[in-house]
């Protein structure tokens, strides 16, 4: 019997009677997918793809009974945030129960720099609430508004504010985790310390995250700039200086070289013709020292927007990270992207040349980030797309220069960011999930 009969069959949805599910085809389509569209190469691979029951639980007692169901019939089941990944990482590649988790929405505790939530908590309902006790989210997506904390941690890595407090991955960034897993008698367990990196950025492949510990950073009020620069590579050093200026308190250091700035069309005004622009987002008690570094670089400051009117307008940080991919797309379907970690080096030298090296097929989109102390350049760049030889291609240039390409064109996790099985993680999953019911396909040291 195929996992589809299993989950439309009566014993299945008795055991889990009482527990939301949504059964129309249309919204089970819509609950199967991601932005993966945003990869040509991922496009044909998960299209089609689709679960074949969707379960909303409303608390980790339910998600315990649909995860005993699961295990009873052996039915493969994806767990589902908001939906704002880009690798496929919550596209069911087997069908079975896509378990959304949208309703388990408590913020249990909000203490002086940490949060308690249940995984469905929305990233900017949890800002605004924390902001209010002085205290703000480390880092956040560029999907925000939308994303949702388990999904961040499940899915994410960094995003605004890896500036200061780098990857989510850091010791540090995530403090427990409770997890339920997919045995003959599911159980909770949690995990704390490093602990929580057998479920950080897993994709839920082994374990259903049902409340998370996470620290907090002080909240400033911060405001967003745009610098604008005839130099591309002057525009980027200043992004390494503003990185590198201790004193200055920011949240966001973007840099975009031409024509990336004309697919901004709500901040057009802001970004002439032919001119290379820096998005940033800084303490308005920084702005002093920060327009002293500008004068330095010969930029000119064309746009600034003071806290008090941050609800106003458009949010730049939605102009950044992998929201600059989505309206470069919105104007130019062909266009791809590409996920490149340049190692440190204080000249950029390694990034001007794959700057000058592909021109204008490999558009140059910086985020600054924090690695182990230091600031160095993340790169999402635009890629004009030709073949998927043509982008493996480029691909291995950048690795056999030194740089690390946490390739956004699979949705394997090994293949993407981590680069090797993880033989701890491995044996977490077997203990976790025997039978390799949750999210299944995406971890290859599994099914190897």
């Amino acid at each position: 019997m195929t996992s589809a009969m299993l989950t439309r069959s009566d014993d299945f949805l008795n055991a889990i009677a009482g527990i939301e599910t949504i059964q129309d085809a249309n919204q089970i389509l819509k609950l199967s997918q991601d932005y993966y569209t945003f990869s040509p190469v991922l496009q044909p691979l998960l299209t089609g793809k689709v679960g074949d029951l969707v379960v909303r639980p409303a608390n980790e007692a339910e998600v315990l009974r649909v995860a005993q169901a699961c295990v009873q019939f052996k039915i493969p089941l994806t767990v589902r945030g908001a939906g704002t990944g880009n690798y496929g990482q919550c596209v069911p590649l087997e069908g079975g129960v896509i378990l959304d988790m949208t309703r388990m929405q408590a913020v249990r505790w909000i203490k002086p720099g940490m949060a308690c939530v249940e995984p469905g908590v929305k990233m900017a309902m949890l800002d605004k609430q924390a902001r209010e006790t002085g205290w703000e989210l480390r880092m956040v997506p560029s999907t925000y508004r939308t994303a949702t904390v388990g999904g961040f941690i499940a899915g994410g890595s960094g995003g605004i504010g890896s500036i200061t407090y780098g990857q989510l991955r850091d010791r540090g960034n995530l403090h427990a985790l409770r997890v339920v897993t997919m045995e003959d008698t599911p159980r909770v367990v949690e995990l704390r310390g490093d602990e929580v990196q057998n479920v950080n950025h897993a994709y839920g492949t082994n374990g259903i995250i049902t409340e998370l510990e996470i620290p907090l950073g002080p909240a400033y009020p911060w405001m967003d700039c745009i610098v604008t620069f005839p130099d591309f590579m002057t525009a980027a050093r200043f992004g390494q200086a503003l990185g590198d200026a201790d004193g200055i308190i920011k949240k966001l250091i973007t840099i975009c070289a031409w024509p990336i700035p004309s697919y901004f069309t709500a901040l057009r005004q802001a970004l002439p013709e032919g001119q290379h622009g820096a998005l940033l987002i800084i303490a308005e008690s920084s702005l002093e020292p920060l327009t002293a570094l500008i004068a330095e670089f010969g930029g000119t400051l064309t746009y600034q927007k003071g806290a008090k009117d941050a609800g106003k307008g458009a949010a730049l940080m939605e102009y950044t990270w992998n929201h600059t991919t989505l309206h470069a797309r919105n104007v130019d379907p062909s266009l791809t992207y590409l996920q490149t970690l340049f190692p440190w080096d204080p000249e950029l030298s390694m990034m001007e040349h794959m700057y000058h090296h592909f021109g204008d097929e490999v558009m140059m989109h910086l985020e600054f980030i924090r690695v182990q102390g230091t600031v160095i350049p993340a790169a999402l760049q635009l890629v004009r797309y030709t073949t998927p030889e043509r982008l493996q291609e480029i691909i291995q240039y950048h690795e056999a220069q030194g740089a690390f390409i946490a390739n956004p064109h699979t949705y394997i996790l090994e293949d993407g960011g981590r680069k090797t099985a993880d033989p701890l993680q491995l044996a977490f999953k077997r203990q976790m999930d025997p039978y390799g019911l949750l999210n299944p396909g995406k971890m290859k040291a599994w099914t190897q």
